[in-house]
């Protein structure tokens, strides 16, 4: 059987950062990695339905939500993926740098919280999703961004 995309990337050479994980005629899928592989540092599920609920809710009302696929974290608990239709990288980079301040800026209630909005509706915390953005910003904004894997 043929190997998926992603699994013929090394992960022990992944690091913190944003990478292009396949294009697929105008379609990208972005890997946003917010952690390392195989090190240990996972996030919980908690964190990761957080920023699911904050970060596509946001995304998808952007200026650019008209070119959003999907949003949504990895099985393996190390980050999420991002599919987009017809913008340039840099453009993606920028957008996910505003998602993550609004989040992080974020006052109120999370969005979906409700048992009719989600089906895990009491497993969410804003506190929770603005720690891990803010993880994520600061690595973003520390490091040079290429879109490569290594």
């Amino acid at each position: 059987m043929q190997k998926i995309a992603s699994f013929t990337v090394n992960h022990d050479n992944i690091g913190v950062g944003l990478y292009i994980s396949r294009i697929d005629g105008d379609i990208t899928t972005y890997d946003m990695r917010t952690r390392r592989p195989n090190m240990g540092d996972y996030m919980d599920n908690l964190t990761m339905h957080s920023v699911e609920h904050m970060f596509a809710t946001y995304v998808r009302n952007s200026e650019m939500s008209d070119k959003i696929i999907y949003f949504g974290p990895m099985g393996c608990q190390t980050g999420f993926y991002l599919l987009v239709r017809d913008l340039e990288p840099a453009d993606v980079l920028t957008l996910i740098k505003e998602t993550l301040i609004k989040i992080i800026s974020h006052k109120g209630e999370i969005f979906g919280n409700k048992r009719e909005e989600c089906g895990n509706y009491r497993n969410l915390n804003l506190e929770s999703a603005q720690i891990e953005c803010q993880r994520y910003l600061d690595a973003l904004n520390s490091t040079e961004v290429t879109f490569k894997y290594e």
